[in-house]
């Protein structure tokens, strides 16, 4: 047996000495030192030996085991050293190579015109308001004097949730909720998404933005509308722009006008983006109507105020001159990259 023993010491060390991976090392553990290895099958044979000898063989086999487990443990310790070291060669890196180019991302046209106009309004002492998408018939069309027959109420242009909730179509319910729970003097803008029943096409869109504005206080005139519009004109689109009022209806304003700038592409001489008027339209204004301050408590024999309502996506389109506003919708990329 001790003869066996000393066999089994030496097949081991040698198959340890040529094994090469971690695989092949596990392998001669089980084959010598697992539980139906090599010698473990000796020492069951133990049983059979005499009482003088089994104590002689059992330290024989104990250092049979010591001295295979250490030699598979400094061969697995090199192993994994070399394969360390292999896996580091793969991976080295040329700090002195040029660096992948980095991607990176911008405001949508949209937004970086937002932005733009938000600023104006800003400077001009106005705060930001925001209100639900999804609103109430009384806050979009009841509460802004709007009559029961008018058309935009109508299922063809309006999406209705139900008969009292639908996507609201303009921003002007935000002005509503700001009267209600505000006291004047009010300044505020309302940026924002809505919703109509359109048809897709270069110049509309079912979802688009809007911009409107809200001053309300003691004294304020037609005069202190015309003065904002024209600041704002003016830091939007350069100095040298003006303005020109023309009558018009909104059932929440009165009176009410449209609101035109000198084509800032051709400097009022007429161009293809003006269609040869040196005129480009830009929204729509007007007085608060008496009946939508008295809807949303204010007393208008003490106040009174102007309301004024844009397309972002229009004077992003004519910002940028951009001809399809759906373009701004496809996330076509070579289109936003543009910009």
């Amino acid at each position: 047996m001790k003869e066996q023993l000393s066999r089994i010491q030496e097949d081991a060390i040698s198959s340890i000495n040529n094994a090469q991976s971690m695989d092949e090392l596990q392998q001669i553990r089980v084959k010598y030192l697992g539980k139906k290895g090599e010698l473990t099958a000796v020492l069951r044979g133990m049983k059979d030996l005499s009482n003088e000898e089994r104590p002689l063989i059992g330290k024989i086999a104990n250092e049979v085991r010591e001295a295979i487990g250490s030699e598979l443990e400094n061969a697995i310790n090199s192993v994994k050293e070399k394969e360390k070291n292999k896996k580091l060669e793969k991976e080295t890196i040329d700090v002195t190579m040029p660096g992948s180019e980095v991607l990176r991302g911008h405001r949508h046209p949209l937004t970086a015109v937002l932005d733009e106009i938000k600023d104006v309004f800003i400077g001009m002492g106005f705060s930001i308001g925001e209100g639900p998408e999804v609103e109430t018939v009384y806050n979009n069309f009841d509460a802004l004097n709007a009559p029961k027959n008018h058309p935009s109420r109508g299922m063809a242009d309006t999406f209705y949730i139900n008969d009292d909730i639908i996507l609201r179509t303009q921003t002007s319910p935000v002005q509503v909720r700001t009267m209600k729970s505000s006291e004047p003097p009010i300044k505020v803008i309302s940026p924002g998404r809505c919703f109509r029943r359109d048809t897709p096409d270069a110049t509309h869109s079912p979802m688009f933005h809007q911009i409107e504005g809200l001053v309300v206080g003691k004294g304020v005139t037609m005069a202190d509308l015309k003065g904002t519009l024209d600041m704002f004109a003016k830091k939007l689109f350069g100095e040298e722009t003006k303005t020109k009022f023309r009558p018009h209806n909104f059932p929440f304003t009165e009176p009410s006008a449209e609101v035109d700038l000198t084509c800032f592409k051709c400097g009022g001489e007429g161009c293809k983006v003006c269609k040869g008027s040196g005129w480009i339209e830009i929204l729509g204004c007007g007085m608060v109507h008496p009946n939508v301050l008295e809807e949303c408590g204010i007393d208008s024999e003490v106040y009174s105020g102007f309301a004024f309502g844009m397309g972002l996506d229009r004077i992003t389109m004519l910002k940028y001159n951009v001809d399809d506003i759906r373009l701004f919708f496809e996330n076509d990329m070579r289109f936003i990259e543009q910009f």
